[in-house]
Parts: C-alpha cells; sequence; structure tokens
C-alpha cells in the first residue's frame, strides 16, 4: 500500500483537517508524507478548499500512523469520524465520541486498521472491514 486519503466528518470539519495536518506533519516519520488535498473551487469562484489528507506510506506501511492519529483523535474535545482510504478503495472509519483513553483508541484503532494492512486478496470481496460507531472492525 502506498498512499491513504485520510477524510474528516466534524463540526468544524475544515479546522480540523488543518489541525491535523499540523499534528500529523509534526511527527517524525511523517514529515514530508502528509499533504492536503483541495477540491477546485466552483466556476466563478477563487481559490479550492482542503477536503482530505493525503498520506504517503512508508517502508512500515500504517503501524507508524496509527499512534500519532489516535494521539490526534483522543485530544479533540468534540466527536470526530476520521475515514482512511486505500489507494485499492478499501476503507476504514473510526468514529469516536469525546475520547479520552488514548491506549484504549489506539487498540481499536490497531483492529479496524489491520484490515487495510492486509493484502485485498484476504477478503473475498477485495473491500476490507468497515468500522461500527465504537472504532471496531466489522
Amino acid at each position: 500500500m502506498g498512499e491513504l486519503t485520510l477524510t474528516v466528518h466534524a463540526p468544524d470539519t475544515e479546522a480540523c483537517l488543518r489541525a491535523l495536518h499540523q499534528w500529523l506533519s509534526a511527527e517524525h516519520g511523517l514529515r514530508g508524507r502528509v499533504h492536503r488535498r483541495h477540491t477546485p473551487p466552483p466556476p466563478g469562484h477563487m481559490g479550492g478548499s482542503a477536503d482530505a489528507l493525503t498520506v504517503i506510506l512508508g517502508s512500515g506501511g500504517i503501524v507508524g500512523l496509527i499512534a500519532p492519529l489516535c494521539a490526534w483523535v483522543t485530544s479533540r474535545r468534540s466527536d470526530v469520524t476520521v475515514t482512511l482510504e486505500a489507494d485499492d478503495g478499501r476503507k476504514v472509519t473510526l468514529d469516536v465520541k469525546r475520547a479520552t483513553d488514548e491506549r484504549a483508541v489506539i487498540r481499536e484503532a490497531q483492529e479496524v486498521f489491520r484490515s487495510l494492512a492486509e493484502r485485498p486478496e484476504a477478503h473475498p470481496d477485495g473491500q476490507g472491514s468497515g468500522a461500527h460507531p465504537a472504532g471496531r472492525g466489522e
């Protein structure tokens, strides 16, 4: 797996994307690998807005992303949903409701994100697994 797209859904989605970009970019193993994806502006308007982040994964794959992503999620004061989509179309979603226990979020995320680390052939439909609202894989 070479690249992931991260989308965030929260009451303040655009601010959350900016904060997540700064947070992940500050992580040593992710420096230079996290980029904001911008949507083109509608006709007649100037400038687009960031709608997602792309993360270029290194040789360790998704493992280096789990801890910093979970730390960011637990630092949020509002509910947040983060969806990761692999470049082959597989998706997982982590839906967190005001998490405070970073270790618990990391444990849940490891389970959920494990499906992205597996090869698509491991799943009969080639899609990986989704997530329940608590962040558990289906």
